[in-house]
Formats: structure tokens, sequence, C-alpha cells
């Protein structure tokens, strides 16, 4: 996916990196049928057949959100994935031939969540694409959607998120590094492209810990309403992002034991 007009350069460092996704998903899964292909089209998405996800290998998809221009789809994109979240109503729209491979919908997922990896690989892949809409939309649409929507930058030495906070947002680094604090004592870090944030979201508490950047960070930012859209349309997701964040937890508790130790003695 590409956004249309001029963006930042984080955005294009994230839509490198999703560009690559897919073909790593779908890895040692086979089509369910052959190619389809469609000439000049003005509305693609009543000519796809449904319960099925397709990718894009050859051709370009132009991409309207309330009727405007927004990005494009090109040869390696998924299509299809926007079923069941709460995003704008989407219409693709082709200048050019263009040829799709299909895939089962279902069988997708259980490929996906098959293997641990992917399933991590895939919640990058679907809030990646939710924060470069939402940060797209935040700029044609302001002061409409949240100014925090999207993407944000932070100095070393700034609070990416406040213990004791309510908290709003999840977010994932997508440079830099950050590192973890419990009432001043640093009990971990965040790497980059690390989900941070989710779990006082999932259980509606205040922030349990406070982040703050060790060196410069880019965030990308997702507002809990559409991760939490996201994650009822995707429970199985939502389990393993759920585990992830379980098996964190458990190496943060050892490592707040470990610190106390001394004290203790």
């Amino acid at each position: 996916m590409y956004l249309l007009g001029e963006q930042p350069a984080y955005a294009d460092q994230l839509i490198s990196r999703l560009q690559s996704l897919p073909t790593q998903l779908l890895e040692g899964l086979a089509p369910t049928g052959p190619v389809l292909s469609f000439d000049k089209v003005e509305d693609l998405g009543p000519l796809l057949p449904p319960n099925q996800l397709f990718v894009i290998e050859n051709g370009l998809l132009h991409a309207l959100i309330d009727g405007r221009p927004l990005f494009y789809l090109q040869e390696g994109d998924l299509v299809g994935l926007r079923q069941g979240i709460e995003l704008p109503s989407c219409i693709y729209s082709s200048e050019e031939p263009i040829s799709l491979v299909p895939y089962s919908r279902s069988a997708v997922f259980q490929h996906i969540y098959a293997d641990e990896q992917r399933q991590e690989m895939f919640v990058q892949y679907l809030l990646g694409h939710t924060a470069l809409l939402s940060d797209a939309l935040s700029r044609l649409k302001q002061p409409e959607m949240r100014p925090a929507t999207g993407f944000q930058s932070f100095a070393a030495g700034e609070e990416l998120i406040h213990q004791g906070d309510e908290a709003e947002h999840v977010f994932v680094i997508i440079e830099g590094h950050a590192e973890a604090y419990v009432d001043g004592h640093k009990v971990g870090d965040v790497q980059k492209d690390e989900i941070f944030g989710a779990m006082a979201v999932f259980t509606r508490e205040k922030r349990s810990a406070t982040v703050i950047a060790s060196e410069p960070c880019t965030v990308m930012i997702i507002p809990k309403e559409q991760f939490l859209s996201l994650m009822q349309s995707n429970p199985r997701i939502a389990h393993s992002l759920i585990e992830s964040m379980a098996r964190r937890i458990d190496l943060l508790n050892k490592e707040v034991t470990q610190l106390r130790l001394p004290a203790a003695e």
C-alpha cells in the first residue's frame, strides 16, 4: 500500500516494511483457483467472489475513501482484509488491467494461526495499515479525527506514556528504543516493532508503567476503539497478542523480583 501525495519519511519506511509481509504470510499456502483478470474497473468489490482474499499479481488498484483518492495497492498487496473492520467505506478501481491470485479467507487465517511467528507478523501488518490510513485520514479530516492518531515523534527523554494515565491508545515503535519504568524503577526495554500499551486498553485500567524514549523515536499510535475493533474481528489474533503480552509480563515480573532482592537481604 502506498499513500497518495506527500508523506513523512517514517510512513515510507513503514510502507516498505509492510510490503514484504504478505509473501511471508502466505508462504506454503496454495491458491484456491486460477488467477482472476480484469480490465479497467470503476468498482472492483462487487466483481470479487466472497470469503476470499487476493494477492495482486499485476497491476495497480486505486482506493477511494469517502469519495477521495487516498492510497493505492500494487503487486504483492493483499485485498479483502477490510471485512469486519470498522473503517470508512473503500472503493477499489483500476485504470489498467489487473490480475489477482485468490486464496480462501478461512484457509489463510488457519495458515496464519498455525504458526506463532506468522500470527505476530499479521498483527504488525494489520496495525501498520490501520495506522497509515488513520494518519492519512487525519490530515484530510482535521480536526474531526484525533490529532494523536497516526504517528508521533519523541525526543530522547520524552515520555511516550505515563504511569497512572488513562489508556486511550496502543503504540508500536517504528524507529528507536524506549524503556519502561514502574514507580521510578526500570523494568524493561521496548524494542523496535514491539506493541505496547495494549494490556491497559484490554483491561480498561490505568497505565501500569511509564515508557520513556531512550533515543529519538517514531511511534505508531492506534486509538483504542480501532484497536479493539480490530481485535474483535480477529479474536484468535487477539488471543495470540495476549499470550505474547503475558510472556512479557512474566519476564518483567522476574526483572522486578531481581531488582528487589538486594534490598531484601
